[in-house]
């Protein structure tokens, strides 16, 4: 019998964490976060931006971005183009001819800097909410997940 309630309660362990997921997830997605971009472009922006801010430069590799969003290529290079026509980000080609990334184009970074204020807006609701501590756990936890890869390669979108 206990074996059975360890397993119902291993099974309730499973949804509820299914369901954590999918309500962190819509708040992050259906929080209107920014207004001028839409939620793909924050994100690639985001990451340049980040980059941009360790070295002034900001080069970042189509492949890396892929890799740290987990959005197919195609959608990568869709929401580059998009960024890159609206004067964002620039395309450019390495020494090597393979390999292409971008860099931010700096009199767009205020504009973006602006849509970005709303996502540190959120983080920082969600700071006073839950607290600083919980914050950081949640924070670990993310990248703990990510770095796993949780899905088996049979089940990844490539």
């Amino acid at each position: 019998m206990a074996e059975h309630e360890q397993k119902k309660d291993d099974m309730q362990l499973e949804e509820d964490l299914i369901l954590a997921w999918i309500h962190a997830t819509g708040v992050l997605k259906n929080t209107r976060i920014t207004q001028k971009m839409i939620y793909n472009e924050a994100v690639v922006m985001s990451i340049v931006y980040e980059r941009y801010r360790e070295d002034g430069v900001g080069a970042v590799t189509f492949g890396e971005i892929c890799r740290r969003t987990r959005m197919l290529k195609s959608l990568v290079n869709r929401t580059i183009g998009t960024l890159a026509s609206r004067g964002f980000l620039e395309r450019r080609t390495g020494e090597d001819k393979r390999t292409t990334y971008v860099v931010p184009v700096k009199k767009k970074l205020p504009e973006f800097l602006e849509e970005h204020e709303r996502s540190l807006a959120l983080a920082r609701r969600i700071i006073g909410l839950i607290g600083e501590e919980d914050a950081r756990t949640f924070c670990r936890i993310a990248e703990k997940v990510f770095h796993a890869d949780p899905l088996p390669d049979h089940e990844k979108d490539d």
